[in-house]
């Protein structure tokens, strides 16, 4: 899934400002320009569109986790994962909204999206593991929809 559209689909779910995304961003330590955030949320085809970095991407995600479940100052930052996966965004969004696999399935359930418990739990395992499977876009935008329901509705 294109990095836009997850930040788009977050913004809009906790309905945030430009600055409250840069103020996210620096909560992983890293500086985002309030200019850049507008020409990420711009569509792909508007004049001065930028494509989010997988970098951006990354930690944007870990600064929402330190937003929504607060920063461990004895425990340092990890180092970011790149390049971004669908399975690596899935990951991080559950660990910021503190979401159990229940809730994983009524979340997915909620955007009519039906996955069985061994197939969401192996897109949460090991790229080497034998049981890994890839998350595509089509789960991941259903993911979103059903938390944008959930969060808004």
């Amino acid at each position: 899934m294109i990095n836009n559209d997850i930040l788009r689909s977050v913004r809009y779910m906790l309905d945030l400002s430009d600055a409250h995304i840069v103020a996210i961003a620096k909560l992983a330590d890293f500086d985002l320009a309030k200019e850049d955030v507008a020409a990420f949320l711009k569509k792909e085809d508007e004049e001065g569109y930028l494509e989010c970095s997988d970098e951006v991407m990354a930690y944007f995600l870990d600064g929402l986790v330190f937003h929504k479940r607060g920063k461990d100052e004895n425990r340092p930052a990890q180092p970011i994962e790149l390049p971004m996966s669908n399975n690596m965004a899935l990951k991080k969004l559950r660990v910021a909204f503190e979401l159990k696999e229940e809730d994983m399935h009524s979340i997915l359930d909620a955007a009519g999206f039906d996955v069985s418990k061994p197939e969401l739990s192996a897109l949460f395992r090991k790229k080497d593991h034998k049981h890994y499977r890839s998350c595509g876009d089509q789960l991941l935008r259903n993911f979103l929809k059903g938390l944008t329901l959930r969060l808004r509705g």
